[in-house]
């Protein structure tokens, strides 16, 4: 098993999709629901969430050879994207940028909140679709990389879904003070993470 791999991409997505930091926006856009239609809500977004990312995962290199992009271009501009996200996440730009998100959607009454925001773009944004298609480009056709890729997938969202289920406890066991750390330490993780991706494309685009 490429252990390597596997712990690779469950960082990435883990620290990506920040299942932990989107439990105020939840509680936001759920806010007045009974408990029932909170569930309800946090499962049909979950699986949205997890058949795009699969989705990108499956048919995200195909995409990008039918643009004629190819991989170590992808890598730099999904690198500077995920570090754009990461920059935000440290200097506390995102959460502003998510509850924005959530008011905005609640104010116009959308129909269904788990598809969007919940769904896309908040667990399965841009961020998200490209540090899956970056990762499916590394596993180089391998069936068995792919399909760990898939659980790894899987993984992220059943974690995205236990906490959407239990948003009030994790919200109160956090803290203010306990959010705002976390959402920093994930995000200069992060950060080293597209600065590699960076640093991959550029020298896949050298040695090609």
């Amino acid at each position: 098993m490429p252990t390597d791999f596997l712990i690779s991409a469950l960082v990435t997505l883990v620290v990506v999709v920040d299942p932990v930091g989107l439990v105020p926006t939840f509680l936001a856009i759920t806010t007045g629901l009974p408990d029932h239609a909170r569930r309800a809500v946090a499962l049909r977004a979950s699986l949205i969430a997890c058949c795009v990312l699969a989705g990108s995962a499956l048919i995200g290199d195909w995409l990008l050879r039918s643009l004629s992009i190819t991989l170590p271009a992808f890598r730099i501009a999904g690198g500077l994207l995920l570090f754009s996200i990461a920059s935000e996440m440290v200097f506390g730009v995102r959460t502003v940028r998510q509850s924005q998100q959530a008011e905005e959607a609640i104010e116009e009454r959308v129909r269904n909140i788990a598809a969007f925001p919940l769904a896309v773009p908040l667990m399965a944004g841009p961020g998200a679709i490209t540090a899956t298609i970056l990762l499916a480009g590394r596993s180089n056709g391998q069936f068995e990389r792919l399909a760990l890729l898939l659980a790894v997938i899987a993984v992220v969202i059943v974690v995205c879904l236990a906490v959407f289920l239990t948003a009030a406890r994790v919200a109160r066991l956090l803290g203010a003070t306990g959010s705002v750390v976390l959402s920093r330490l994930l995000g200069v993780l992060l950060a080293a993470l597209a600065v590699q991706y960076v640093m991959d494309g550029v020298r896949a685009a050298l040695a090609g």
